[in-house]
């Protein structure tokens, strides 16, 4: 009786995993991260502040700190993609381990330290060198916890910490987007809505997108970690629910015998 009821536990308790084909959203994020990499970073690579698409804003560690930013923010995106490929992480455990280590130390940890300080010495405006420089101190301290998480193989922990480290990673593409939108919405309104004032044009479109990207990643990445699983059952009491079934049924088993 002991034999079969750990056998139905531990059945109960395996997950369903899905093939790498069934999560149809992979290919296309790999992409996305790629084509954004390669868009985003030839013109720093030449290490010429003239090709820079951000204006100088007269503080002299500004571009230095921006090409580090960019470039370790590189190395994070592209890392990102295959990090939350959970086939990729079951087929190659050691190069997940590998490229996790890239994201934290030659990805988040640099371009998070030099967003602080590149996002508060911001030239598009109050609004968004608030957003910027939030966003930069999140990002590090959810890869933080995520790593504390792993050393300490809290790996359900580590997990929940990095999608969240993984949602703000990616919310430049998303932050990208709402300003192409919103450039499109306000621009006509330039004479009247903003007078004319091109400057104010611009730091309204970066103040709305920088808080939008960033936040409404964010919230995605919560939810998708809080919504149901099958069965009804939540991502976070799953594990709890089906070792509390398994140590009741045990219990029974036992009173039978």
């Amino acid at each position: 009786m002991t034999v079969s009821t750990r056998h139905s536990s531990s059945s109960t308790s395996a997950p369903n995993r899905k093939s790498w084909w069934q999560r149809p959203w992979t290919g296309p994020l790999l992409v996305l991260t790629f084509a954004f990499v390669a868009f985003s970073i030839p013109p720093y690579l030449t290490l010429d502040p003239a090709k820079s698409r951000v204006p100088d804003p007269g503080f002299a560690p500004h571009y230095p700190l921006l090409v580090v930013h960019v470039l370790c923010g590189s190395v994070a995106i592209l890392s990102c993609g295959f990090q939350v490929w959970p086939w990729f992480r079951r087929a190659y455990p050691g190069v997940h381990r590998r490229v996790g280590r890239a994201y934290v130390f030659a990805g988040v940890l640099p371009a998070g330290l030099a967003g602080v300080v590149i996002g508060a010495t911001s030239p598009f405006g109050p609004v968004a060198r608030v957003s910027n420089v939030m966003l930069s101190v999140l990002w590090l301290l959810t890869t933080i916890a995520g790593l504390r998480a792993a050393r300490g193989r809290r790996f359900g922990d580590h997990r929940r910490w990095m999608i969240r480290s993984f949602a703000l990673t990616l919310s430049i593409m998303l932050n990208r987007v709402i300003g192409g939108v919103l450039y499109v919405i306000l621009s006509p309104r330039l004479d009247s809505t903003f007078h004319g004032d091109e400057n104010l044009l611009v730091q309204t479109i970066a103040g709305i997108g920088t808080w939008l990207g960033w936040t409404l990643s964010l919230l995605i990445a919560q939810w998708w970690l809080d919504r149901p699983q099958s069965g009804g059952r939540n991502s976070r009491s799953g594990p709890a629910r089906v070792g509390l079934r398994s140590e009741t049924g045990a219990s029974k088993v036992a009173a039978g015998a």
